[in-house]
């Protein structure tokens, strides 16, 4: 099991815990349709996060970013590990109790048209997990209760009679928002929420999010492949590389000095406002090994610049190497550009 990082102060008990996550989708052929090998999206992933905390989740397409946060939601069915919120394994709970706790639990798409079913008014698509969970009486509480939503991520009334065609992609996905806070959920999954929006409105959303972080009192886990937009919004940051937790530690800490060669080459690839600051770009060789049949010892070896006989041979665990940031590398902080 991977080693956890140590409460920051006055955060003791965590609200969601994530414990030897996987997630293996099974790969079949032949004539029988049998099993033939795994794609193994997350393999061991464990982390904390605790109450009014934003967790970000990063690293590069196929590192199994969104497929932690849609098991968290029970969107998969993780293969093994345990998933607990505020000490109940979601795992475990089937049926009203499953039904009971999604309650508290709420997802932001990142496609904010394909998420919005085109058939149905705003008013309807944000008040819909409230007839679901039975928790509105008539269409006057839920028309009331739309304008309400509507108005926390700054869309006017009359948007409830309006269908999703008729607003643009940053509207559409402050609706997606709106619709996440309709039960008033503890823990947000926003998966990618800004991805398919313009950079001029990237913004807007990220204030969004963070205002409505503040209003409701909510905890974010943030999945994102933009390391400038997870600075912004998240306390820590967790850097994933092939379904596997390379990096763990408070998001300014992390962004200033990396530990993980890995975490030192997606930072030297992120764009800096300022040009007339000059960084060096660390320019990975090879190609990312697949998720079917990862390398022996630690997945990041092939292409890492300071890789040894060691790291080829065995896997380096998720150790606590500073206070509060864990890092699985053999060798610490001793890569930079």
């Amino acid at each position: 099991m991977s080693a956890m990082p140590s409460p920051s102060p006055g955060r003791t008990v965590p609200l969601l815990e994530v414990r030897d996550l996987r997630m293996w989708f099974p790969i079949r052929g032949g004539i029988l349709n049998r099993v033939q090998a795994h794609v193994r999206a997350v393999d061991g992933v464990s982390f904390d996060i605790f109450p009014g905390e934003t967790l970000g989740l990063v690293g590069e397409s196929g590192s199994g970013k969104s497929t932690i946060g849609r098991s968290i939601l029970r969107l998969h069915e993780p293969t093994s590990g345990s998933i607990r919120f505020e000490g109940a394994d979601l795992l475990k709970l089937d049926g009203e109790e499953l039904r009971k706790r999604r309650r508290d639990l709420a997802l932001v798409f990142q496609d904010p048209f394909a998420s919005l079913n085109p058939r149905m008014r705003v008013g309807e698509i944000v008040t819909e997990p409230l007839v679901i969970h039975s928790l509105i009486r008539n269409r006057k509480e839920r028309e009331a209760k739309a304008v309400e939503l509507l108005a926390a991520v700054g869309l006017d009334a009359a948007a409830v009679r309006r269908y999703p065609h008729e607003f643009s992609g940053g509207q559409r996905q402050r609706i997606g928002l709106a619709r996440a806070l309709s039960t008033r959920p503890k823990f947000v999954v926003a998966d990618e929420p800004v991805s398919a929006l313009d950079v001029s409105v990237q913004a807007q959303v990220i204030n969004l999010l963070a205002d409505l972080k503040q209003e409701f009192g909510l905890t974010y886990l943030f999945v994102a492949h933009d390391l400038s937009v997870v600075r912004h919004l998240s306390d820590r940051v967790a850097v994933l590389y092939l379904g596997k937790v390379a990096e763990l530690g408070p998001s300014d800490e992390l962004y200033s000095r990396p530990l993980h060669p890995y975490t030192v080459a997606l930072l030297s690839a992120a764009p800096i406002p300022d040009p007339e600051k000059k960084k060096s770009r660390v320019v990975l060789t090879g190609d990312i090994p697949t998720p079917i049949d990862p390398p022996p010892g630690c997945r990041f070896a092939p292409r890492c610049p300071i890789a040894q006989e060691r790291c080829r041979r065995d896997e380096p665990p998720l150790v606590e190497a500073e206070p509060g940031r864990l890092v699985a590398c053999f060798y610490p902080g001793q890569f930079s550009t």
